[in-house]
């Protein structure tokens, strides 16, 4: 008996023994090539069996495999499969997955300086756009467009051609910093984003990062609803490159080709891509037309140095939408198209539409360049330097009348010089400290004046400085994005209404400290910025072209961040971020007017107080289900602002309101399922409330600066914020239920919005609304083993023609009288609808 135990236990001790040794360890980091980053949730299978796994929050996965030699397949949705081989206990070090729908892999070059969050361990509150959802969906819009199914974005379209606003966390664009390859390209003067001047950037971007809130950028910016992050292609490992043709509703028409050479022995790499564009605009009179360049030239001469030189622009006009009331929409034919803004039965040769010229035309070419530079020191620092610049020139046109005939075209101008330097030196200190310094240094020149852009039914217009009497305008700038670069008008006896400029010089500090142990991480950041201003007066001055300069104005700011985060298991981490940023008030609030030269505001604005709290939870289900649930709270404090009502009376007043305090807090849920292979589900609810603290105190100026009247207290505090929906929802997918034809669809949800208007009255609440999207693509192999490929889509917005409110200027009660309303909302509002159901399709050859 005894012997048959032994038997036994020989016979089982050899088969767990030869069982163990039929065994392997692979291991290795999943990277997205696009981002050059950690890919979370990818599935590694091994070749032939059902064993598999998922790659962890930092894209670590370790796999037992059923055999000591074999392969194992790597495949994310959206992304190409990659086979790798192992013999015996194996470790496949990075592993650099690509979108199956692009060329090749993509390296990004100035990655040091391009504030991704996953460069660092401690997370914030984040969602990435990556290639192929952009291609797919941007069609014919902007990029607020295609972020709007992420937790607390909202975008509202506005009428014409690029003119869409986008608010984060119930933050406009002037506080929400916006990032081309790690370049700043908000206004320097007042933040705005004008997104007619970057239609191009959606062909040429690899990926778009939106972190809320604090955000994870380096540089020494203090957004206060978050940053956005684009980044565009530098150089692709590979030749190739695509043809695209897209048509969409009302005559839309965009023709789009792209070649890049690859790398080549030498280390050489040129790419480029070129575009046009046309429509006539969902709302009435608000055609377009422009064009997209972009030219990248690289080179690598060795592992250790990469450089790279990108050339972008976007020339375009497009006419633009005027404001009415929400009855004027409602009583015309038109509805949702109508444009109060044009004139019939005008005969010049820029006319539109058959004889209607239009009211007013956004005419701009705003070439970008930058030149970046990676140096890989040793195994561990590096440096990243991006030079860049950009100079725009262009106006908005407006028609001016006699009558009701069209006399001439005003020329609002606003261009500009801006050149700047951004680096980052990055060290590994020790096995668990990293260490980040860096500076940003921005030059810019902005230049302001009215002309005449074209002349209608005159030859001439009268004008007259208010200083230096009347004078006569007989020459006009022109209304083509190219000829207004290449010819602007430096000719200041051809100028009128204001001429001014500002010289305005950033220069910032940052630096931070990141330490990492186990399944704990912390850092701590902060940067210090000094701004300066300089206004030059040229009209209401003396003499006529003798300029007059302002006192120098240097305002310091700075900013502080911290957070830890510690990582429960393989699929729960949790993490907490605070700030404050002391940021400079915007070049817009300091000075009187742009008619009264160059007198500071008494009290000058002071810089604005910014606190910051994020906590987040993220659970990484793997291949099934991943959640992230976020919580934030963001104060806006010591706001200064400035703005001109325009002419009462023989006046131009403007009015300077001090101390403006908001309040944000909300929670956000994002939730991405994968239930089967072919089919994705993702879901987001964003809960928050917005509202005024405290009372302001507001100032009126006449034209020459002096205050009029006494300081006078506005009653704002518990008034909701308005501009976008402080509660959205929604749910998105795709199904590919068939080899390369899939069918996708998006539904989203605004819900508590409120009006915006002048401060101290109280704002409409406004109804909710929702609308529902749908595409549908196809992808045909062509050539020797599918190195090619025939795409075809289709994106339809608004399927089901929702007609809402999309946002409202205005805090006219609602009338006692229902047929005076719309949905609880006085008709004598001023008010925009969205667009009703809209369409493109495209077909792409990649070659």
């Amino acid at each position: 008996m005894k012997k048959i135990t032994r038997l036994l236990f020989l016979a089982v001790a050899f088969m767990f023994t030869a069982f163990s040794m039929a065994q392997s360890t692979v291991s290795g980091t999943i990277m997205d090539a696009e981002m050059n980053a950690p890919l979370p949730g990818a599935n590694i299978v091994e070749k032939g069996t059902t064993n598999g796994v998922s790659s962890d929050f930092d894209g670590n996965f370790t796999i037992t495999t059923q055999s000591t030699s074999g392969e194992v397949v790597i495949s994310f949705v959206g992304y190409g499969k990659v086979t790798m081989s192992f013999n015996g206990n194996t470790n496949l070090g990075k592993v650099t997955l690509s979108p199956d729908n692009t060329l090749e892999e993509v390296v990004i070059i100035g990655s040091g300086v391009i504030d991704l969050a996953e460069d660092r361990k401690t997370p914030v509150a984040v969602s990435t756009i990556r290639a192929a959802e952009i291609q797919e969906k941007a069609g014919n819009w902007d990029l607020p467009e295609v972020l709007k199914s992420t937790p607390s974005v909202q975008n509202i379209k506005a009428g014409g051609f690029g003119d869409g606003q986008m608010f984060l966390r119930g933050f406009d664009q002037t506080n929400t910093a916006f990032l081309l390859n790690g370049q700043p390209i908000n206004g320097m003067e007042d933040g705005k984003m004008y997104w007619s001047n970057w239609s191009g950037v959606m062909d040429v971007a690899n990926a778009i990062q939106v972190q809320r809130g604090l955000g994870a950028s380096k540089l020494a910016i203090s957004s206060v609803g978050g940053t956005v992050n684009i980044v565009t292609k530098t150089i692709d490992n590979k030749p190739g490159g695509f043809v695209q043709q897209m048509v969409g509703n009302d005559n839309y028409i965009k023709s789009t080709a792209y070649f890049s050479t690859g790398v080549g022995e030498k280390g050489w790499s040129f790419s480029g891509l070129l575009g046009h564009w046309q429509g006539d605009g969902y709302v009435d009179n608000t055609q377009g037309q422009g064009q997209t360049y972009f030219f990248s030239v690289g080179y690598q001469p060795n592992e250790k140095h990469a450089l790279n030189f990108l050339l972008t622009g976007a020339p375009q006009w497009h006419a633009a939408a005027g404001s009415g009331s929400i009855g004027s929409f409602l009583e015309s034919e038109r509805g949702r198209r109508y444009n109060s803004w044009n004139y019939d039965g005008v005969n010049s040769p820029n006319t539109l539409n058959g004889g209607s010229y239009p009211g007013g035309r956004n005419i701009y070419h705003k070439p970008v360049a930058n030149l970046s530079w990676d140096w890989t020191i040793n195994e561990k620092s590096e440096l990243s330097t991006v030079l860049y610049g950009s100079m725009g020139r262009g106006s908005f046109a407006q028609a001016r009348t006699s009558g009701d005939e069209v006399t001439y075209a005003r020329g609002s101008n606003n261009n500009h010089n801006w050149y700047g330097l951004v680096t980052n030196y990055n060290n590994q200190l020790t096995e668990n400290l990293n260490f980040n310094i860096g500076a940003d240094v921005r030059l810019y020149n902005g230049i302001h004046f009215r002309d005449v852009r074209e002349f209608v039914s005159v030859n001439s217009v009268s004008a007259n400085s208010g200083y230096s009497g009347d004078y006569l305008l007989t020459e006009a700038g022109g209304i083509n994005p190219w000829e207004v670069f290449f010819n602007p008008n430096n000719d200041h006896s051809q100028r009128f209404g204001y001429d001014y400029e500002e010289q305005i010089n950033y220069g910032g500090l940052f630096g931070q400290l990141e330490y990492t142990k186990n399944k704990f991480s912390a850092f701590f950041q902060g940067a210090i910025s000094n701004q300066s201003h300089v206004r030059t007066e040229y009209l209401n001055t003396t003499l006529m072209g003798v300029s007059e300069e302002s006192e120098k104005v240097n305002n310091i700011g700075y900013n502080l961040k911290v957070g830890a985060a510690y990582e429960l298991s393989d699929m729960h981490k949790v993490f907490v971020n605070a700030g404050y940023y002391s940021r400079q008030p915007f070049h817009d609030t300091l000075f009187k007017n742009n008619r009264g030269g160059n007198e500071l505001l008494v009290p000058e604005a002071e810089n604005e107080e910014i606190t910051g709290f994020e906590a987040g939870y993220q659970f990484n289900g793997g291949r099934a289900i991943s959640a992230n649930l976020n919580v934030y709270h963001t104060t806006w404090d010591n706001v200064t602002k400035y703005r001109s009502n325009g002419k009462v009376g023989d006046e131009f007043l403007s009015y300077q309101t001090l101390g403006v305090k908001q309040v944000h807090y909300g929670v956000e849920l994002e939730v991405m399922t994968r239930p089967l292979d072919k089919l994705s589900l993702n879901g987001f609810l964003s809960l928050g409330e917005w509202q005024f603290k405290d009372n302001a105190i507001e100032r009126t100026f006449n034209n020459d600066g002096v205050q009029v009247g006494e300081d006078e207290e506005i009653l704002i505090d518990g008034f909701s914020v308005g501009g976008a929906a402080q509660v959205t929802a929604g749910i998105n997918g795709s199904f590919e239920f068939c080899k390369n034809t899939s069918i996708d669809g998006a539904w989203n949800w605004y819900n508590d919005m409120f009006s915006t208007g002048s401060l101290g009255d109280a704002p409409l609440s406004l109804p909710s609304y929702d609308t529902v999207d749908a595409g549908f693509s196809y992808k045909m192999e062509v050539g020797k083993k599918g190195t090619s490929s025939v795409q075809f889509r289709l994106n339809v917005n608004n399927v089901f023609d929702e007609v809402y409110l999309e946002s409202v200027n205005g805090t006219l009660q609602a009338s006692a009288n229902p047929e005076e309303n719309y949905k609880g909302v006085n008709k004598q509002n001023t008010g925009r609808f969205g667009y009703g159901r809209t369409w493109n399709t495209s077909i792409r050859f990649n070659f």
